[in-house]
């Protein structure tokens, strides 16, 4: 059977578009692919956090993000596989995990989520950074670190001060979760907190995903367990956070005249198809391991990128007021859960 001389012509468009599209891509791509790489390689040797180490790898070749065979896979590493990772977070949770936590812990993860932005943002203003800048630093604390950062970014107005006050957040952020994997642990023994408050402690303050595993085991798998399924309540609520900051910024920015985007942006309507189909038993086990492992490789390419797109200058240029907001987050987040665990212990 033939195939028609128009259907052929569209296949040959298609595949000289895509052709075309890899051929402007590649060099850039293969650029934070590499620098991904490194950083994986480096983590694996000598431990670490694995972002931290893709970011400041990819500040050493900022020289080469304005570079015209390079911008446009940086770019495109920096969008939209930054965008493909956070969707693919949704295959590790299920509607039944969340909900075997219970909703006393459910109402104080949420409410500490909240406060935190809330004080986020407050504080962001008095120092005189604005209230994008407390959202975006107060999502990354209450709910997943870096993640939710790159997400928040998404869907905020873009500027360049936008971008370096989000490498500035990726940096802090990870910085404060490696040093409260190693703190944590000690507090809540020291509290004589058992397994399940000890896991709700570490996962329902500590900020990146590595590091709440990692703490949690730290103290038994019965706690590792429990901490790990609290946090991935948290990185839950990033669906409904984004898709809230996303309509607070469309109704702010947009012109009336403007073609809106879809409320809820595309990757994060993956994230919560991934839901649905894991939370159904519609993703193979076997499948969930792969996922799991494809959403951190984006992530770090996407952090390789975005530090590719900056310099140590441009850094040290955000000064102690991002700091300071990020320090007195985590602080927020840690003193509100323990607090409602003091509530709960009485």
């Amino acid at each position: 059977m033939t195939t028609p001389p128009a259907t052929s012509a569209r296949l040959a468009g298609a595949a000289s578009a895509a052709w075309s599209a890899a051929a402007l891509h590649w060099p850039g791509t293969a650029l934070c692919a590499v620098v991904a790489l490194a950083a994986s390689f480096v983590a694996g040797l000598h431990g670490g956090p694995q972002l931290l180490y893709a970011l400041l790898f990819g500040v050493c070749f900022h020289y080469l993000a304005d570079e015209p065979r390079t911008r446009p896979g940086i770019d495109f590493c920096g969008r939209s596989l930054l965008r493909l990772g956070v969707a693919l977070l949704g295959a590790r949770i299920t509607v039944m995990q969340i909900a075997a936590l219970g909703w006393v812990t459910a109402a104080i993860v949420v409410s500490a989520v909240l406060s935190t932005m809330a004080v986020g943002v407050a504080l962001s203003r008095r120092l005189g950074l604005g209230t994008a800048s407390g959202v975006l630093s107060g999502g990354a604390t209450a709910i997943c670190g870096a993640s939710a950062a790159l997400a928040l970014a998404a869907v905020l107005p873009r500027s360049r001060e936008r971008d370096r006050f989000t490498l500035v957040v990726v940096v802090c952020v990870t910085t404060l979760s490696t040093l409260a994997m190693l703190l944590y642990p000690p507090i809540a023994r020291l509290l004589a907190l058992p397994p399940p408050l000890a896991g709700l402690f570490l996962g329902g303050t500590i900020h990146d995903v590595a590091q709440v595993v990692g703490a949690g085991y730290l103290m038994g798998p019965a706690t590792g367990d429990q901490a790990t399924l609290v946090k991935l309540l948290r990185i839950t609520l990033l669906a409904f956070v984004v898709t809230a900051v996303s309509l607070s910024a469309l109704s702010r920015d947009a012109e009336p005249s403007a073609i809106r985007p879809p409320l809820l942006p595309g990757f994060l309507q993956g994230f919560v198809v991934l839901v649905a189909l894991n939370s159904l038993g519609w993703i193979p086990s076997g499948w969930q391991p792969a996922l799991g492992e494809a959403s951190r490789l984006c992530l770090v390419v996407a952090i390789a990128a975005l530090g590719v797109k900056t310099s140590f200058s441009a850094l040290a240029q955000a000064g102690w007021r991002a700091f300071t907001l990020l320090l007195v987050e985590t602080l927020w987040i840690a003193a509100f859960v323990l607090g409602a665990i003091g509530v709960l212990r009485m």
